[in-house]
């Protein structure tokens, strides 16, 4: 047996490295679109910033968010506070870096369960029709015609206070909008020439979904969760403004305003700073989404 010269010995190789150079192509070109838009660069920046500084928060917070200092409660930013302190003496600077893990993780927790929840559901009532997108989409009405926080508050009153038991109750409020959309997607893809070229070749209904719809469906999908995770940043602060989110000691932003409304009026950074980190950072998630709107759906372009 002979084997050329001319012929490649490892075209793998070769392969793979090209995928790689279409993916880190595609990449860029997706962060330039962005970029072209500056709200969303704005809000990608922020976004991006907020993730930094959750993961180093022990290097650039300059204090224990915990530890108290009652010679110090309720000081002035200054040049060694820069953002003042609490009425236990506790560096706000510090809490609102830690603080931004506590977001991030509802946020993160709740994006990944709500997405493929919604999605699972909406696509299922979607394709099949019928008696199972009656019982599903009247199961989304009942929930969706409670205003959000007022279920979340309910689920929570429930479960107990707690984190985990936040990230449950957003999650059980936030997912009927995702399934809705889905449902509206699959309704008008599962009667296109190619989905019922896909059925004459003996594809069964699961695989149909999975290969061919829930693909289509997740451009949409991913814009409204993007778009959803200024309310449930939103909707996390406000539980912890109740007390029923993180328990004290623990910096979440709603709880610090929460503590800190007795002493508003004389001390106007104890409130004004963690709001400022609400609204900003649901801004940059709304500036965000907006973006990803404009790239992703191909009927705005």
């Amino acid at each position: 047996m002979t084997v050329s010269l001319d012929t490649p010995v490892n075209s793998g190789g070769g392969e793979g490295v090209a995928r790689i150079k279409r993916a880190l192509q595609r990449t860029g070109g997706f962060i330039g679109k962005m970029a072209r838009n500056p709200l969303t660069a704005i809000g990608g920046g922020i976004i991006f910033l907020l993730l930094v500084v959750a993961i180093f928060a022990p290097l650039i917070a300059p204090y224990n968010p915990l530890v108290q200092d009652l010679n110090n409660a309720l000081t002035a930013p200054n040049a060694q506070h820069w953002f003042g302190t609490d009425e236990f003496g506790r560096d706000i600077f510090s809490r609102l870096v830690y603080g931004s893990r506590i977001t991030l993780y509802i946020v993160l927790l709740v994006s990944v369960t709500v997405g493929p929840l919604g999605l699972l559901l909406g696509v299922t009532a979607g394709y099949f029709g019928g008696k199972v997108d009656m019982v599903l989409m009247r199961v989304t009405d009942i929930f969706i015609s409670f205003p959000s926080l007022v279920l979340a508050l309910a689920f929570v009153a429930a479960l107990g206070p707690g984190l985990e038991h936040v990230v449950i109750a957003i999650t059980l409020t936030a997912w009927p909008p995702i399934a809705r959309l889905a449902r509206a997607e699959t309704l008008s893809l599962r009667q296109a020439d190619f989905i019922s070229a896909v059925r004459l070749q003996g594809a069964s209904p699961v695989r149909v979904l999975w290969r061919h719809i829930v693909p289509l469906c997740l451009p949409s999908v991913i814009i409204r969760i993007t778009m959803n995770m200024a309310g449930i940043i939103l909707t996390a602060a406000g539980l912890g403004f109740l007390g029923l989110g993180a328990q004290p000691p623990e910096p979440e932003w709603g709880a610090m305003i929460s503590s800190g409304r007795t002493y508003m009026m004389e001390c106007w950074w104890v409130v004004t700073i963690p709001g400022l980190a609400i609204l900003i950072n649901s801004l940059a998630f709304n500036f965000l989404g907006d973006g990803l709107r404009d790239i992703l759906d191909p009927r705005s372009m």
